[in-house]
């Protein structure tokens, strides 16, 4: 897959054509950079081993990553079991999500979009209303 330059652009240089891909909610792929991906691990890899939950969660996060390389002409390869994982075909979508860039197959896609322009508005006054 070619990641669009736009979004290429603003991959931090640290990542160094490097970055972690993961199966992600609602069978999304999520792409992130090195340096966020570090970030994460150590919050994850910092859990306890003694707790079932944090077991739970460290054995999901862990078992279903893994690396990839941006190659010379900014594609990525993305492994067969993880085309499956996210219904991947011909045509995905690419959303930057701010720290991980989101791949969808577009019909999944819309259907986690919300429609309603209200329902909207209700989860940003939620949530983002200070």
């Amino acid at each position: 897959m070619v990641l669009p330059a736009k979004i290429k652009a603003v991959l931090p240089e640290s990542s160094a054509g490097e970055l972690m891909l993961r199966m992600g909610f609602e069978s999304s792929l999520i792409l992130y950079p090195i340096m966020e991906y570090r970030r994460l691990f150590s919050k994850i890899g910092g859990l306890s081993d003694f707790n079932p939950e944090h077991r739970k969660l460290k054995r999901s996060f862990f078992s279903s990553i893994t690396q990839v390389e941006i190659d010379g002409n900014g594609r990525i390869n993305i492994p067969v079991a993880y085309l499956n994982y996210g219904k991947l075909e011909k045509e995905v979508i690419v959303i930057g999500m701010g720290t991980s860039i989101e791949i969808w197959n577009p019909e999944l896609y819309q259907k986690y979009m919300i429609k309603d322009q209200e329902e909207f508005s209700q989860l940003a006054q939620k949530y983002l209303d200070e």
